[in-house]
């Protein structure tokens, strides 16, 4: 198998200055060293052919016969002092290239493999567990207002119930992030966070758009044509009394301010828009249906004159 171009291994273009070449280096020196990523099966033959590609492209002689033959030219041996050869049998590392001199503590970086080890493989670090992922549904009232939801989990193959402060103005697809209770942590790492993916379940009569909640109000045709007081329900104040104009219309919008949800980013309720439904009789006393042809021979102007 033909062995990868230089450039391509560490990411620069053909015409990279110096400066591009080491900043490409160190970059990937540090992703790909055995004791940075302890986990990646892959790393150390990555690492091997950066060292590789950065110990001739830096020399400005090698770089030149590299870029006339390719993988064929004779390379020169390493030279000078400085180096560290890995366990892996990576090529030799320049540390003071790789981390740009400046006083790094190696031991701080590797948390402490080179203090007094003489070169020993690092202690793996402690990592932070993984996140849970969890879609509970709760009930709208609950999204609306606010207040404590139980969920129950499984730890160590046994169910924990667990209260969760669930707040006001979530909705459909809201996350709730509970620290410390995801999967165990590596290497005495902290446990990951469960992510909760809120399901809001549907109201009698309510419905929701963003920060407003919308109820549909359904009148007589006297209310609507003579006008009326009516009482409506709220989600959180129970019955307020709203006036219907007369000559309302079916799909008229009465606006209760204030009434609605809480908006979570501005922390301010909407409002609750009443929609005007006209409900006509299904059936009719003989009185009523007396009064309702008299008043069907009355001058009235119709109302599809005006519709098209």
């Amino acid at each position: 198998m033909s062995k990868r171009d230089y450039y391509d291994i560490l990411g620069i273009s053909r015409s990279a200055t110096a400066d591009e070449i080491k900043k490409a280096y160190r970059k990937l020196s540090r992703q790909y060293h055995p004791d940075m990523a302890p986990d990646d099966k892959t790393a150390d033959k990555k690492f091997k052919e950066v060292q590789e590609s950065y110990e001739v492209l830096r020399d400005e002689k090698k770089r030149k016969q590299y870029d006339q033959f390719g993988h064929s030219f004779q390379q020169a041996g390493p030279g000078g002092g400085g180096y560290y050869q890995s366990a892996g049998g990576a090529g030799p590392v320049d540390f003071e290239d790789l981390f740009g001199g400046g006083g790094i503590d190696l031991g701080d970086l590797f948390g402490g493999a080179f203090r007094g080890g003489g070169g020993r493989r690092a202690q793996p670090r402690p990592q932070k567990g993984e996140s849970k992922r969890l879609s509970i549904d709760i009930p709208f009232h609950l999204a609306a207002v606010g207040g404590e939801h139980e969920i129950s989990l499984q730890k160590g193959g046994t169910a924990e119930r667990l209260t969760v402060k669930i707040p006001a103005g979530v909705d459909n697809g809201s996350v709730i992030r509970l620290s410390g209770q995801g999967n165990p942590g590596v290497h005495g790492g902290p446990a990951g966070d469960l992510l909760l993916t809120i399901k809001v379940g549907s109201h009698p009569y309510f419905k929701r758009e963003g920060s407003n909640l919308l109820l549909e109000v359904p009148i007589t045709l006297t209310e609507a044509a003579l006008g009326a007081k009516v009482d409506v329900p709220t989600l959180t104040e129970g019955e307020v009394t709203v006036t219907i104009p007369a000559g309302t219309s079916s799909g008229s919008k009465l606006r209760l301010r204030g009434k609605g949800i809480i908006d979570q980013k501005t922390r301010q309720p909407g409002d609750q828009i009443c929609a005007i439904k006209i409900v006509a009789p299904k059936t009719l006393s003989d009185q009523a249906k007396a009064l309702y042809e008299q008043l069907k021979d009355l001058p009235q102007e119709s109302p599809r004159s005006k519709a098209w």
